[in-house]
């Protein structure tokens, strides 16, 4: 017998997001070179998790980590690749794990494709995969003061500010789609 995660799901196939411009897709072996670039850099990676360029072995472990999500919840962060080209310029997606604030929608773009509008567009159809087919009344989105390209994506979502929790170790605003209390 194996032993499973309570809730544990087979690893989901066929879940794939697009937008006019882009491919939401599982993260793969092969995406390790482009995302280890991503992560190795310092501008990049300052407003996420601990604010610090990550090794070619701790984004092996992100990656890891992502996969592992989906398995364990059913949903998670998709890379995003363009469809024209298709590179590799970022993530967009969930994380719901012990001890955080709540179901949390994040994106990462890597800086050489910042102000192109590709932060929206993948959080605009992640958002609405949250709400309509995972039927998520709250989400939300953790943001290190400072970052405002982040606030503007969420605002365009109509996400409000929230409050402010402790982000390992760090203040993050909390941005919601709607009040509580």
């Amino acid at each position: 017998m194996t032993a499973r995660w309570p809730g544990a799901r087979h690893f989901p196939e066929g879940v794939t997001l697009e937008t006019e411009r882009l491919r939401l897709r599982f993260m793969e072996e092969r995406d390790l070179d482009g995302f280890a670039a991503m992560y190795a850099d310092a501008e990049t990676m300052q407003y996420i998790g601990e604010g610090k360029a990550l090794s070619r072995m701790d984004t092996w472990r992100s990656i890891a980590g992502v996969l592992g999500h989906w398995l364990v919840k059913g949903y998670g962060m998709w890379a995003i690749e363009t469809k024209a080209r298709g590179e590799l310029i970022g993530r967009a997606g969930f994380l719901d794990v012990e001890g955080w604030p709540g179901f949390e929608l994040g994106w990462l773009i890597a800086r050489p494709h910042w102000g192109m509008g590709y932060a929206s567009e993948a959080a605009k159809v992640t958002y609405a995969y949250a709400t309509e087919t995972l039927k998520r009344e709250r989400v939300i989105s953790l943001i290190r003061p400072g970052n405002e390209r982040s606030v503007r994506v969420a605002e365009k979502l109509g996400f409000v500010r929230d409050g402010t929790v402790d982000m390992m170790g760090k203040a993050a605003m909390v941005y919601a789609n709607r009040r509580t209390g």
